[in-house]
């Protein structure tokens, strides 16, 4: 076997190695997936994603994604805008559907090289987040250091989004994997930390389940604009500015979440056969 191609792109920094099996084969397990990610001795991701044949109609392709540590998840928002702008530069289309274990997913271009993906509607109930008892989403009785009274959002995966007066100055290393682990999240949350950092404007930084701290989060910018919008905030538009980037977040009245934000190749190459034993 001569090596399996593959091509690493990223949205804001937040980085992805993308490997195409529709139409062939890729043996991918959690092991393999680790060692692909690896920043030392893989090609080194935050999350790996997989394109394979849709099994929906009206799907261009169905993404699979994995984190880094191996799991697999149900939703990134800039993997999304990336597979969305490879499949639009392979077809030519101006408009895909992706298929996701969250859901259908449908991204078009957007100006200056930047892709828009209706993420789907914001889920707001505790047992959708889910959470490990009934409770107020906007007000979690979660509470660790500087950190308080989250809002949980589940945007095809968990979110709990803390406000604070500077999201620089918290020790999110410190801080991200225990409340990761809280007994509050049976299926583990993305942290995120917003402050204001103007009209409709915030500052976003991530703890993200499964990864760590990363530059940008699609998923958790659009928690976070639900979240600042149901506190009263901001409004429903929103731009969200993280380590690697800012993102355009619109909650639409019906519930829809639209993220708008660039994506890039890096470069491609070819896995080593050993990757994949």
């Amino acid at each position: 076997m001569a090596g399996t191609p593959f091509i690493k792109m990223h949205g804001l920094g937040n980085d992805f190695v993308v490997l195409d099996a529709r139409t062939q084969e890729i043996a991918l397990d959690d092991a393999r997936a680790r060692a692909i990610a690896d920043r030392h001795t893989g090609v080194g991701c935050d999350q790996l994603l997989v394109m394979e044949r849709p099994k929906r109609a009206g799907a261009d392709v169905f993404m699979r994604i994995r984190n880094a540590d191996g799991d697999e998840v149900e939703a990134c928002g800039n993997g999304t805008r990336c597979i969305a702008a490879a499949l639009m530069r392979e077809t030519g289309k101006p408009r895909v559907v992706i298929e996701t274990v969250a859901g259908l997913l449908e991204a078009s271009a957007a100006d200056a090289a930047g892709v828009t993906v209706d993420m789907g509607p914001a889920r707001l109930g505790w047992r959708e987040i889910p959470l490990a008892r009934e409770c107020d989403t906007l007000n979690v009785p979660v509470a660790l250091g500087p950190l308080a009274d989250p809002v949980c959002t589940n945007m095809g995966n968990p979110h709990a989004t803390f406000f604070v007066p500077d999201a620089v100055a918290v020790d999110v290393a410190a801080l991200g994997p225990q409340l990761e682990h809280h007994a509050m999240f049976p299926e583990r949350a993305n942290i995120g930390i917003a402050s204001l950092a103007g009209k409709d404007r915030l500052r976003f930084r991530v703890w993200e389940r499964g990864v760590g701290i990363t530059v940008a989060c699609g998923t958790g910018a659009c928690a976070a604009a639900v979240a600042a919008a149901r506190r009263g905030l901001t409004g429903r538009r929103v731009t969200v500015v993280a380590d690697g980037g800012s993102l355009e977040i619109e909650w639409r009245p019906d519930g829809h979440v639209l993220m708008t934000g660039p994506a890039a190749v890096s470069f491609s190459g070819i896995l080593d056969p050993s990757l994949l034993r």
